[in-house]
């Protein structure tokens, strides 16, 4: 399959993959037909997606069974109406219907938006509104549902609500939906709500795809797409303000080959488990696109919630050839007995989303014999920068460019910045030649667009610095640099202090306001098991990070909690953790 796409498949060196990574992006190329359904037909037994969830739920589908199943429901969207162009919203956590419904929009030329179950009813309205969104495709979750109907009616622009398992999805408003939700729901319908789907029960997704035939003609003409049409858009997570639209065109999966093939090294037949509801552009990044490009078959473990312990569990059962998950979780596990567990089916793991702490990087490598490789990018691209396999990786750095991209670090006037100079990250060229993979634009924002692409630059917005060797360090999103007494200070080097200590799961390093020198250094720690908060404690993460960085960049405030604050995707809010501290200070 990647010969399909790509000139040369192996490469001798970085610098070989540099200069020879050449991609051939087919004018009409359709994920769905030309990846799903090529599979399908070259291998018909050939593993597509293992799903399995807490209790006891599995299911196994070759690429054949994907092919029928999408199929199926591209017939049924396109009986309801759905049509090229038209904006559906999946909100189906891990549900393997996701993978389903996915295919069969991408083959009609529908855009898909994935959502989290976590959404609330101004954020489903928000979406539905800011998007023009057709239909709504979501799990029975009763709450969901009632957070559903209740933005329908701010929602003209939808026309159906498809509902995977119509039963519980038929008595959850009254279960969860507010009284006059509740009571418009359940009314009897009238003649003229019956003509209106919204004002009747939900439908019903797999009695709905069972009536139709799998078998879907590829469409022609004006129906069918083109490379350059809208495929795929993500809401992102919205640490600051309104969360934005990131427009991704029909090209975006052939930008994922080197996320999956060079940077997780998935295996042609191997199980690939990226840690990510379908909600998170993590999906995009590690649970289908370049995955199933590359051969490799997406193991979906579709937990009610994340418990350390239980996943190095699963990952025991399932033979996992390679694994990847946010930063966050792997610190978690590091609490468990991780040598206890047999994972010796993997053979690489990987992690983006936040940086990678060196230290989680070590005691990781210590108990599983194997590092944690590290990769960078946003909701708005593929794989930036990556520890590909032709160089050893330094722990903490995250690497080198991918060939995909001309990648540089400026100053404020978009010159270049010597070694060792701190820089915002930026992908230059992109006025001439966008690459696959990388965002179109935010979708009905000119002003937020034209701000992030600039002198022929799109602006990341994250600061790093490169060393002697070429290797790249994150210092922090722009907006979480702390400038105290003249100093600029990233947070991620202090929280990677402050994680080497025993007594630290979890940190958020902050600027909190100051009189004297404008900003200080606030961190905000999550407790390891054993360790109680202290003042005595502070003094002890004080002096340790003054030992193992500048001591200037020490934490004059300490803050013990129980959590941290996060996005849906599971990023922590730094920003709201600014803005406490301001009201602190005030």
């Amino acid at each position: 399959m990647l010969e399909r796409f790509l000139r040369r498949v192996e490469f001798s060196s970085y610098e070989d993959f540099i200069a020879n990574y050449k991609l051939d992006v087919p004018e009409g190329f359709n994920f769905g037909f030309d990846v799903v359904d090529a599979w399908a037909e070259a291998a018909p037994k050939k593993r597509a997606l293992l799903w399995c969830d807490d209790h006891g739920g599995e299911a196994d589908f070759t690429f054949s069974d994907i092919r029928a199943l999408s199929n199926r429901t591209a017939n049924f969207f396109a009986r309801i109406g759905i049509k090229k162009g038209d904006f559906v919203m999946l909100i189906l956590k891990q549900r393997y219907e996701y993978w389903i419904c996915a295919v069969a929009l991408h083959k009609l030329g529908a855009v898909v938006i994935p959502a989290t179950s976590q959404l609330t009813k101004k954020d489903i309205a928000y979406r539905n509104n800011a998007a023009g969104v057709s239909a709504i495709v979501a799990l029975a979750d009763a709450e969901l549902l009632a957070n559903i109907r209740a933005a329908l009616p701010e929602s003209p622009t939808v026309r159906h609500v498809v509902c995977v398992d119509a039963d519980t999805a038929n008595n959850a408003d009254a279960a969860a939906a507010s009284a006059a939700v509740s009571a418009t729901a359940a009314a009897p319908a009238s003649a003229s709500a019956a003509a209106d789907p919204i004002a009747g029960d939900f439908l019903d997704f797999h009695a709905e795809i069972a009536k139709c035939p799998d078998t879907f003609a590829r469409p022609e003409g004006d129906a069918a797409n083109k490379v350059s049409d809208f495929f795929l858009m993500y809401f992102t997570s919205g640490t600051t303000g309104m969360p934005k639209m990131v427009m991704h065109d029909y090209s975006y999966p052939l930008g994922h080959i080197t996320t999956a093939k060079y940077w997780q090294r998935v295996v042609d037949g191997g199980l690939h488990l990226t840690i990510s509801d379908s909600g998170w552009a993590k999906f995009g990044w590690g649970k289908i696109y370049g995955q199933w490009i590359a051969g490799a078959a997406i193991f979906a473990y579709d937990m009610d919630r994340f418990v350390p312990g239980r996943m190095l569990e699963v990952m025991q059962k399932y033979p996992i050839a390679t694994f990847c998950a946010p930063p966050t979780m792997y610190r978690f596990m590091i609490q468990e007995d991780v040598r206890a567990y047999d994972l010796s089916s993997i053979v690489r793991y990987s992690t983006a989303g936040e940086p990678l702490n060196p230290e989680v990087f070590n005691q990781w490598k210590a108990m599983t014999g194997l590092g944690i490789i590290e990769g960078f990018g946003q909701s708005e691209s593929s794989v930036l920068l990556a520890n590909f396999e032709w160089f050893p990786p330094k722990p903490g750095s995250m690497g080198k460019p991918s060939p995909l991209y001309d990648i540089a670090i400026v100053n404020e006037d978009f010159e270049v910045c010597e070694e060792g100079i701190e820089g915002r990250i930026v992908v230059r060229g992109v006025d001439r030649y966008v690459p696959p993979g990388l965002f179109q634009f935010y979708y009905k924002d000119e002003a937020l667009t034209a701000e992030a692409w600039k002198n022929g630059c799109y602006n990341t917005g994250d600061v790093a610095w490169m060393d002697s060797d070429g290797y790249y360090w994150f210092v922090g999103r722009n907006d979480d640099i702390i400038k105290c007494s003249g100093y600029r200070i990233g947070p991620f080097e202090v929280e990677s202090a402050l994680l080497e200590h025993a007594a630290v799961v979890e940190c958020a390093v902050t600027a909190a306001p100051d009189p004297i020198r404008g900003q200080i250094v606030k961190a905000t720690v999550v407790l390891a098991r054993n360790y109680t908060a202290s003042e005595g404690l502070v003094k002890e993460l004080q002096d340790h990070v003054k030992k193992v960085t500048a001591p200037y960049k020490y934490p004059r405030l300490v803050e013990f909690v129980d959590e941290l604050p996060k996005t849906i995707g599971g990023k922590i809010k730094r920003g709201e953790i600014r803005a406490e501290n301001q009201k602190q200070q005030s």
